[in-house]
């Protein structure tokens, strides 16, 4: 069974960090379409009435949140590699405390491996601050990890 989930949890992680070395992959024209079509679908779920406005006013809406909801998407995938690092360590058995570290220095490295990167892709640059940003959402995620270590620690010991 612990096999398994070793298995199980590396896979996720090699999966994770494939999917953000695809998008660091992509030229900075792709990037910039993939998000601002987020940028529309967010004003189409979330803004009342915003299929009704006036196609400049969206194209507005979507230019205006790019940069917010970019920098958002870095540290979410970054809190989610961290847990799936949390995850796969923990499999392995060590400490609380020292799989939180290892994950959140292996999502850290990551990172500045994954702006490395893009400074070989047409159009793209890396950038210390998008280090800072996807570190900061590691640590978000290994916070969620240690919180719920806690509550589940608590909550064993009781029984």
């Amino acid at each position: 069974m612990i096999l398994c989930r070793r298995i199980v949890f590396t896979g996720l992680v090699l999966l994770w960090m494939g999917l953000i070395f695809w998008f660091s992959a992509q030229p900075s024209e792709e990037s910039a379409n993939m998000s601002h079509r987020v940028g529309r679908m967010a004003g189409e779920l979330f803004v009342p009435g915003f299929s009704r406005w006036p196609e400049q006013k969206q194209e507005d809406f979507a230019a205006a949140i790019d940069y917010p909801l970019r920098k958002c998407a870095h540290a979410s995938e970054y809190a989610v590699l961290a847990v799936l690092l949390f995850l796969m360590f923990a499999s392995y058995r060590p400490s609380v405390k020292r799989g939180l570290a290892l994950a959140f220095f292996t999502a850290a490295a990551y990172a500045a491996s994954d702006e490395f990167h893009q400074l070989f892709v047409p159009g793209r640059s890396g950038q210390a601050r998008d280090v800072i940003i996807d570190s900061i959402g590691a640590l978000v995620g290994c916070g969620v990890c240690f919180f719920i270590a806690r509550i589940g620690k608590r909550i064993w010991s009781k029984r």
